[in-house]
């Protein structure tokens, strides 16, 4: 997975405030995994985003 591009194509910046632990944490992950912060959150987000299409209002037909 390290090896995988996932922050490709036109990039917007996004601001958000979040828990000092969480950005702690992100850090140590970088540091540890030698990723970037913003590749690790990506990868977080696309994660969050398909478990939860509905929010998308975009439900995967299952038949």
């Amino acid at each position: 997975m390290k090896s995988q591009k996932h922050n490709e194509g036109e990039l917007k910046e996004v601001a958000v405030k979040i828990e000092k632990q969480v950005a702690l944490d992100l850090e140590l992950m970088s540091k540890n995994t030698g990723m970037p912060v913003a590749d690790i959150v990506v990868i977080a987000l696309k994660r969050f985003r398909a478990s939860h299409l509905d929010y998308l209002k975009q439900v995967p037909v299952t038949e």
